[in-house]
């Protein structure tokens, strides 16, 4: 989905900042194998495909940020999300069950060996509702939080690869 053309663009032009009123924010809709640019950092990255997809995050360069929400729950394969290369996650979610009884298992990005987070629908997240954060923090690691949403025990989805 594209932003209108006719939406103003602001710029920080002094030390008092600026004040933005009505903004509008781009929204990802994911439905295939998907690299995000720079330019799209703010949006809202929606996973939308059964079949699983891989989404890859730009070069992390400091405050960049992407919200990742799971709006199709992943039937087969998995849904990825995936640093560009010499790039690290460190933060961590809460991945819950749908029956409050599994629910509540926190998982932690270490940001120098983990790049990867990877839902499987089922024990790992992938599941409708799920709703990760992404924050550069630096120019080689990015801050996760947010939930996952799947089923049973859950695991870890952080990966090394």
């Amino acid at each position: 989905m594209a932003l209108s053309s006719n939406l103003e663009r602001l710029g920080y032009s002094g030390p008092d900042g600026c004040v933005a009123t009505g903004q509008h924010r781009e929204v990802i809709a994911v439905a295939a194998s998907t690299t995000l640019v720079a330019g799209q950092s703010g949006a809202l990255v929606l996973l939308g495909v059964a079949t699983g997809a891989t989404l890859t995050l730009p070069a992390a360069a400091e405050g960049m940020q992407f919200d990742v929400g799971v709006t199709v729950a992943r039937t087969s394969n998995s849904y990825k999300i995936i640093c560009a290369s010499g790039d690290f996650l460190l933060g961590s979610y809460v991945a819950a069950d749908a029956a409050v009884a599994t629910s509540g298992d926190v998982f932690t990005g270490n940001g120098s060996t983990h790049v990867a987070l990877t839902f499987d629908g089922d024990t790992k997240g992938g599941l409708v509702g799920g709703k990760l954060r992404f924050t550069a923090i630096s120019g080689t690691q990015w801050y996760v939080e947010g939930i996952a949403v799947g089923t049973g025990t859950m695991v870890d989805a952080f990966t090394t690869s």
